[in-house]
């Protein structure tokens, strides 16, 4: 299991469009995606829970990544937060 440290990027925060696209990401991972914010984990492969941890604007949060491919998985995740989910 790793974990990385990302801040919410985009202006609009963790609307739809990027919990989606960050969903649609992790699903092709086959490691277990987790988000945590403070102490509230979710599943990262999980629209209805990304979009509970209500992350705005520079929010920090936890991704934490289980499985064969966790390396990947967080290696791409991070690359979403980093270019604000194409948004700004």
């Amino acid at each position: 299991m790793k974990e990385i440290i990302v801040r919410v990027k985009n202006k609009a925060g963790m609307h739809a469009r990027p919990a989606a696209l960050l969903v649609q990401t992790a699903t092709t991972f086959v490691s277990k995606v987790y988000i945590e914010k403070k102490n509230k984990r979710v599943n990262g492969k999980s629209i209805m829970g990304v979009i509970t941890l209500e992350a705005s604007f520079d929010t920090e949060l936890k991704i934490i990544a289980d499985g064969i491919d966790e390396d990947q998985a967080l290696q791409v995740i991070a690359r979403l937060f980093e270019k604000k989910f194409e948004e700004n």
